[in-house]
């Protein structure tokens, strides 16, 4: 794997990590609502969404007795909860490599 496909396949992980996040926390929001709190675009939400049910991370399910059928609700299924936590694992390490180098870089100055 070349850097760029690295980088890649990182921030990936890391859109998808937090879109499980959302999801897990409001199930019930829209895809608008979703790209906003996220900061990313509807159309690279409902792409990443696409690939999230693909991989059998998510079910995409109509909200029961709704007038409104383009109201939806995001349910992790099994194997999307142990994604999101093997996917947590790698942030939170991320994140405390990022905080050791910025602690080194302040010890020299």
């Amino acid at each position: 794997m070349n850097v760029i496909q690295v980088f890649y396949y990182m921030n990936f992980n890391e859109d998808h990590f937090q879109i499980l996040r959302k999801i897990q926390k409001k199930p019930k929001s829209s895809q608008r609502e979703l790209a906003s709190e996220l900061g990313i675009s509807l159309g690279k939400l409902n792409y990443c969404i696409k690939a999230l049910k693909k991989k059998g991370l998510i079910k995409i399910n109509n909200f029961q007795n709704n007038t409104n059928k383009i109201n939806y609700i995001y349910v992790l299924t099994p194997i999307g909860i142990k994604h999101r936590l093997k996917l947590t694992i790698i942030f939170m390490k991320k994140k405390m490599r990022e905080y050791d180098e910025l602690k080194s870089e302040i010890k020299l100055i």
